[in-house]
């Protein structure tokens, strides 16, 4: 079979959406859908990183198949290099924003540059988990047949709801069992903190139905690319969506959807959706070629790490460049929200305005990449 355009089309709806969601005017007043849920619950911007995972799944199992599956010393060494990568980038990023701030708020180098970011950086987050769960879950792939993924992932799943029910930590407190770990491990000051709690969105244990998520997502990429049928693929993906959409739904009655705990519920109606998705973006783009519309979107798929690495990198620069105006400090966001868009939008919409305006930018980088088929890899 050769490129589906479609993936290409998804990976790059949800790089804009994480830029959407990450970059507001401002973080006091967010344009309402793209608020995360408080906790349990799942709102539009929810669902679009576990999209994304979803996606890599599709994009690990096309990966391995050219390899063969094949459990070699070249094999191991590109995924261990691969997934190490994404983390160290990651944590660079968290070291770049330490560094920005210290210095903005007028510290000194050498907390800037080391003193800080070695006492407050954070160990996890979306690029960390990103790289540990392509690890663990191209580690499985390779090990188990492609069949049996769908078991593997739901038992990952089973043992996830285990240590969430038996240990009672459905709520956002101290005592849940995900912010206990992480505390053990990472330590409070390495951690995000949610709603005045160390709580780590991304944290360790809740990174096991991560990895049953993208082993999913690679169970998607064999339905698709063991047949030359199009409309058999649009078919057997409509089919598993339903399915584990449905068990999403019925499993919330027991455990609740929830993102900050990455629930069994969540991944099964996430993954349920983004499959479901990927079959209509298949039949149009693919099967109908009536999508030239969602074609802005391939420029963002193509170089999704790289778009999404820039954007970060980008938005720590401008929140940190500050100057007066009138006796008032300003950064080169911060002007450019209260200064811009608030008096013509209003809070809320100046705050969704600024948004796509960023990510209108960040496609006039993508695009020119794209135009030329120019890949950076990550």
């Amino acid at each position: 079979m050769s490129r589906l355009r479609s993936l290409d089309v998804l990976r790059g709806i949800t790089i804009a959406g994480m830029i959407l969601v990450n970059n507001p005017g401002t973080w006091a007043h967010i344009y309402a859908p793209l608020r995360h849920a408080a906790w349990n619950g799942c709102t539009p911007t929810d669902l679009v990183f576990p999209f994304f995972m979803f996606v890599m799944g599709v994009a690990m199992y096309i990966s391995q198949r050219k390899r063969g599956f094949a459990m070699t010393c070249k094999t191991i060494g590109h995924l261990i290099y691969r997934s190490l990568l994404i983390v160290l980038i990651g944590w660079a990023m968290g070291w770049f924003g330490i560094c920005c701030r210290t210095l903005s708020s007028g510290g000194e180098w050498i907390d800037a540059l080391w003193n800080n970011p070695i006492a407050k950086l954070r160990y996890m987050g979306v690029l960390p988990r990103l790289g540990w769960v392509s690890l663990f879950a191209g580690f499985l792939l390779m090990l188990s047949k492609a069949k049996y993924l769908p078991q593997i992932a739901l038992g990952l799943l089973f043992a996830y709801c285990l240590i969430i029910g038996i240990s009672g930590s459905f709520d956002l407190t101290e005592q849940n069992i995900i912010s206990r770990v992480d505390r053990a491990i990472l330590g409070e000051q390495h951690m995000y903190h949610l709603g005045g709690i160390a709580f780590d969105p991304e944290g360790i244990l809740s990174t096991i139905p991560c990895i049953a998520h993208c082993l999913l997502g690679c169970y998607a990429g064999k339905l698709i690319f063991t047949t030359n049928d199009l409309r058999l693929v649009v078919i057997r993906l409509f089919i598993m969506g339903t399915i584990i959409l449905l068990a999403g739904f019925l499993l919330d009655y027991a455990f609740p959807i929830n993102k900050s705990l990455w629930s069994a519920s969540y991944v099964l109606l996430t993954c349920g959706l983004a499959s479901l998705l990927l079959a209509l973006l298949i039949w149009i783009i693919d099967v109908c070629h009536k999508g030239e519309w969602l074609m802005p979107f391939e420029s963002f798929g193509v170089n999704p790490l790289f778009i999404f690495v820039l954007s970060g990198l980008l938005a720590i620069i401008m929140a940190n460049i500050r100057f007066d105006v009138g006796g008032e400090t300003y950064s080169v966001w911060g002007y450019y929200y209260k200064q811009i868009m608030l008096p013509v939008f209003g809070e809320n919409g100046g705050s969704l305005v600024c948004a796509l305006i960023y990510d209108a930018l960040m496609w006039c980088i993508a695009y020119p990449l794209y135009r030329k088929k120019i890949y950076i890899k990550i």
